[in-house]
């Protein structure tokens, strides 16, 4: 029997034409019956690295019973010239998720998922506290078990203050180890004995962006901060709307 939450996590592959640019992470979320993959908006353009794809391809499993069976779904970035995906904004500046809808009737019959809801979101009678314990699910460097077409979980905590707006801006952050790729992946935390959250008994409160950094680190002297940034999920509820 395979984890739902691995079921919701998906290979994200970014491409300009034909041309393979690079991998990322993401995840499925469902509303009203419409499904979307979210990740990190600069997995679909980075102006500072003149990344521009125009397609992702994500990848979907077929076959319950037979999980090295998959296929890549090719999702258009832009159609007459304008994007397809949704980016976050608030008073603060660009948020960096995005999300895009998928044609559902083109899905493969078959095809394996799991996907958040508004169900997985938190609330205000959530109490989540920092050192809370959390999940990371995504495809680090592109690793993955390339033969069931799995990712992997990183262990992380909460290592700021949950709720608020770090320095401001629409994000807290994690403590955890992560590499390139991971953008994208979902935040998640465990919940027990919620019957509200069907076979995905997890917490959705992020989107892992990229590791944090101080400008002044010396290279040589100091070690990176371990720290990374992620946005909080609620965003999502404004993305998908309409």
């Amino acid at each position: 029997m395979i984890e739902s939450l691995l079921l919701a996590a998906a290979r994200i592959v970014t491409f300009n034409g034909p041309q393979l640019l690079t991998n990322a992470s993401g995840f499925f979320f469902e509303r009203d019956r419409r499904l979307f993959v979210v990740t990190s908006r600069h997995v679909m353009f980075d102006g500072p690295t003149n990344h521009a794809p125009n397609r992702i391809e994500i990848e979907l499993h077929l076959d319950p019973d037979n999980m090295a069976r998959s296929t890549g779904f090719s999702i258009p970035l832009y159609q007459d010239g304008n994007r397809l995906w949704r980016q976050g904004i608030d008073t603060a500046g660009e948020i960096d998720v995005a999300v895009i809808e998928i044609d559902r009737p083109a899905l493969p019959q078959t095809a394996v998922y799991a996907a958040f809801t508004p169900r997985h979101l938190y609330g205000p009678d959530h109490q989540i506290e920092v050192g809370t314990r959390l999940l990371i699910v995504g495809f680090p460097l592109g690793f993955h078990d390339t033969l069931h077409h799995m990712p992997v979980a990183r262990r992380a905590v909460i290592s700021s203050s949950f709720g608020l707006r770090f320095q401001g801006m629409g994000y807290f952050l994690t403590d955890a180890r992560t590499h390139r790729g991971t953008s994208g992946s979902p935040v998640v935390t465990r919940v027990a004995d919620n019957p509200n959250l069907g076979d995905l008994p997890w917490m959705l409160l992020g989107v892992h962006s990229a590791r944090l950094d101080v400008g002044t680190r010396d290279l040589e002297l100091d070690e990176a901060l371990g720290l990374n940034i992620a946005w909080y999920a609620d965003i999502l509820m404004t993305l998908t709307e309409g």
